[in-house]
């Protein structure tokens, strides 16, 4: 990618498909009769807001998250109603975008200070004197 942009489910609301279903979660009586769990499916390879590399990139890195056509599905069941449900799908799928897209910091390999390489040198030569005297002559 040349210039980093950001994609949010804003931008990805029109390939964004919900369905509902009984949730497991708090509801009281109205948890087996009210559809509240939200599950949010995105196929990815098929998405025309994303580049190629933008939709490599996701395929690589949500590999485990994904069904055999490419589709990404994300669940809520954790409130009571299906607009938070709904709501909570996608704030979890922008985390997840968030996180994809991130870059990772390039490690800078660091030594030690002089000071401390010739402190260690010098305890390890103290230590291994003390060793020598405590050795008994056979």
């Amino acid at each position: 990618m040349t210039t980093p942009r950001t994609i949010t489910p804003t931008h990805l609301i029109s390939e964004l498909e919900f369905s509902t279903s009984r949730s497991r979660g708090p509801g009281g009586q109205n948890v087996n009769k009210v559809n509240t769990k939200v599950t949010l499916r995105w196929n990815i390879k098929d998405s025309l807001i994303l580049t190629m590399e933008e939709k490599e990139l996701l395929l690589l890195k949500l590999s485990k998250r994904l069904t055999t056509e490419g589709d990404l599905l994300i669940s809520a069941q954790d409130k009571r109603s299906q607009s938070q449900n709904k709501e909570e799908a996608v704030r979890k799928l922008n985390d997840l975008l968030k996180k994809a897209f991130a870059k990772r910091k390039k490690r800078k390999p660091t030594k030690p200070s002089k000071g401390a390489v010739l402190t260690r040198l010098d305890k390890k030569k103290k230590h291994s004197e003390k060793k020598k005297w405590r050795q008994g002559k056979i």
